[in-house]
């Protein structure tokens, strides 16, 4: 089976010769279609890069990723824009809903700019808001929802394309221990009752145990994997603070 992500051998470099540092060194790792991964590790560990890198906010100095076969690395100008439409959704930490839509227009934008028809578009918008249940604030615009409602229009703008590919950076960042639970249950929805593939960077041990598999990064390299098998979320989590604390000191700035 071919994997729906492949990372093969990259490296990132930031700076110039006399003052270089390696973000990304010589990383390797596969997604498979219907994954849920999340990756950890403290500040400055690496993992924004690998999540810029992957969705191609910016460029690896040396190595390939490949998203359903393809090259990305070598992608520009208009392959590219359609390459990020087509087959990326993102989740943001903060949001990023454009305060003069409402949840609906923001929703429907991403069909609009692929040129759907109205009739379509309305149609695959209410089947992914009646999923992460928020029928209930289509017509109204950010400033009238609530953290958690905010996010989970931020989910269903990024699925409602059926993107290859989710990436969610930090998505429980900004929000409270209950709207955090809510869309890490709607997250888990989406990946197991309509097999949406997610790669998630987060810090926080509680949201990592809904994944199937944490890949902990350190110093550019990958420190350990966690794979959740049997396991149910609680003994998940249990393992996961255990790496946590291997890393310890390394590990303080991210909790």
């Amino acid at each position: 089976m071919n994997p729906i992500l492949k990372i093969d051998k990259i490296e990132k470099y930031y700076g110039n010769k006399s003052s270089l540092t390696k973000a990304i060194d010589n990383l390797s790792f596969s997604v498979e279609k219907g994954e849920f991964v999340a990756i950890m590790g403290a500040s400055g560990s690496g993992k924004t890069t690998l999540l810029n890198c992957i969705s191609t906010i910016d460029r690896v100095t040396s190595g390939n990723i490949y998203v359903n076969g393809e090259n990305i690395t070598k992608l520009k100008g208009n392959q590219l824009n359609a390459f990020r439409r087509e087959e990326l959704g993102f989740i943001f930490q903060d949001f990023n809903l454009l305060d003069t839509l409402t949840a609906y227009e923001n929703i429907a934008l991403a069909l609009s700019i692929q040129n759907k028809k109205a009739k379509e578009i309305h149609k695959k918008v209410m089947e992914v808001a009646r999923k992460l249940d928020i029928v209930n604030v289509l017509q109204k615009y950010p400033y009238q929802m609530s953290g958690g409602q905010k996010q989970r229009v931020a989910s269903a703008r990024a699925i409602i394309t059926n993107p290859s590919l989710i990436l969610a950076d930090e998505p429980t960042g900004a929000l409270d221990s209950k709207s955090s639970k809510m869309l890490l249950e709607r997250l888990k929805y989406l990946n197991e009752e309509l097999n949406a593939t997610i790669l998630m960077v987060t810090h926080d041990a509680f949201t990592a145990s809904y994944a199937h598999r944490v890949i902990f990064i350190k110093d550019g390299k990958i420190f350990h994997e966690l794979i959740r098998g049997e396991d149910n979320r609680k003994e998940f989590f249990d393992k996961i603070i255990d790496v946590v604390t291997l890393l310890g000191g390394d590990y303080n700035d991210a909790l």
